[in-house]
């Protein structure tokens, strides 16, 4: 019964191996599946950024890395459970305090295994960001305030500066031009908040009190997905927004129709003067 409930346990790892295995098979979208599933593309949503493939081959390096430790892991317990098992093991038990040696091993080795993963994440950081900087190449830039629950989004209008009276205003909807630098000014108005845009692998933390920039480039048009990755209160799972990403000319006419909307409301809203 023992070695029933060793294999049973050690089956999840396994299966969860196979899984994985399976789903990186469909994680190339241009690629022919090898086994025709309906679930075989669950690993990570497209990327769409200029950027993002250096995030991606950082993540899938941590993961081998991490994966192999695991499975070699996994092995000597199993071996361990087998070999040790009471109804096979004719050798009287044996007591021990310790070594002090293993005990030193195994912290020095963990702890220099993840002080390389600290420097070799530098090197994806620094081609991710310090050969661009910030942006300067005439870039959008929009204000991304986060409140319980939604996001709101601020637009600079004709004069092109943000936080004047021609500014165009949004909620839950990131519209920019494809193939362009975009820079986001983000801050939150209550708690923490996650700007999480899987796509373009960028996810920054809202802090009130503070305005963060975020800047990132999109190659490839389409709606896409703007969720907030932080626990921010009862309402944090409907805190879900929508970006889209389409040519300049689009995005163009996009504002102007915004623009006409909100000279409008504010014609509307303006009071009406008493004739003598």
């Amino acid at each position: 019964m023992g070695k029933f409930w060793a294999l049973l346990f050690l089956s999840v790892p396994i299966l969860g191996t196979l899984v994985f295995v399976i789903s990186m098979m469909g994680a190339n979208p241009t690629a022919e599946a090898l086994i025709p599933l309906p679930w075989e593309r669950i690993w990570l949503p497209e990327d769409i950024s200029r950027d993002g493939h250096m995030i991606d081959s950082l993540f899938m390096f941590i993961l081998y890395l991490t994966g192999a430790v695991f499975i070699a892991t996994e092995g000597v317990m199993a071996w361990f459970m087998l070999r040790y098992d009471k109804d096979a093991n004719p050798d009287p038990v044996k007591y021990a305090h310790g070594s002090h040696h293993l005990e030193v091993i195994w912290t020095i080795l963990p702890a220099a295994v993840l002080l390389f993963i600290a420097l070799h994440q530098m090197n994806a950081w620094g081609q991710a960001k310090l050969p661009y900087g910030e942006p300067k190449d005439n870039p959008i830039t929009i204000s991304v305030a986060a409140r319980q629950f939604e996001w709101r989004l601020v637009y600079p209008g004709e004069d092109n500066v943000l936080h004047t009276p021609d500014d165009i205003y949004t909620v839950n909807e990131l519209h920019i031009p494809v193939d362009r630098d975009v820079v986001i000014h983000l801050t939150s108005q209550d708690v923490l908040h996650s700007f999480f845009l899987p796509n373009l692998r960028v996810k920054q933390d809202a802090v009130p009190g503070m305005m963060q920039k975020v800047w990132f480039r999109a190659m490839k048009t389409g709606e896409y997905d703007l969720v907030c990755a932080e626990v921010c209160g009862w309402g944090h799972y409907k805190m879900k927004g929508r970006l889209v990403v389409e040519t300049q000319a689009e995005y163009d006419e996009w504002l102007v129709e915004m623009t006409k909307a909100a000279n409008v409301t504010q014609t509307q809203q303006r009071p009406a003067v008493a004739k003598e």
